[in-house]
């Protein structure tokens, strides 16, 4: 069975750093793109950043300048480095892989990492 086992989360004043990983296992498909999406109480899931196969990253506006997505393809992990973090980054962090299944994409999802930033 899959599993995305997801890592780094924590608390962290308002500026500091935080790198979350996520690790890729058991898997049966050719992973298309691994990338983060995050959820905050009371709001929906929103993406945060994506990388595909070939390094070609996505960012949400109000990350970009300050997150940086990387991806390691042999071992079918994702990082995410996040700097000079605000308070309204706090929310539960989602590793996401899209995956192609030979009958399409598929997506599987880790169980979230919590990043909490204070003020």
């Amino acid at each position: 069975q899959v599993q995305l086992l997801e890592s780094g989360g924590g608390l962290v004043q308002a500026g500091g750093s935080l790198r979350l990983s996520c690790a890729a296992s058991n898997m049966i498909f050719s992973i298309n793109a691994m990338g983060w999406y995050r959820q905050a109480p009371g709001k929906q899931r929103e993406l945060v950043a994506t990388i595909t196969s070939g390094g070609s990253t996505n960012y949400a506006d109000s990350v970009r300048g300050r997150f940086t997505i990387s991806r390691d393809n042999a071992k079918n992990t994702v990082h995410l480095q996040m700097n000079s973090l605000k308070p309204e980054d706090t929310a539960l962090y989602y590793c996401n892989t899209r995956v192609e299944t030979g009958f399409g994409l598929g997506d599987y999802w880790g169980q979230g990492t919590q990043v909490t930033v204070s003020s």
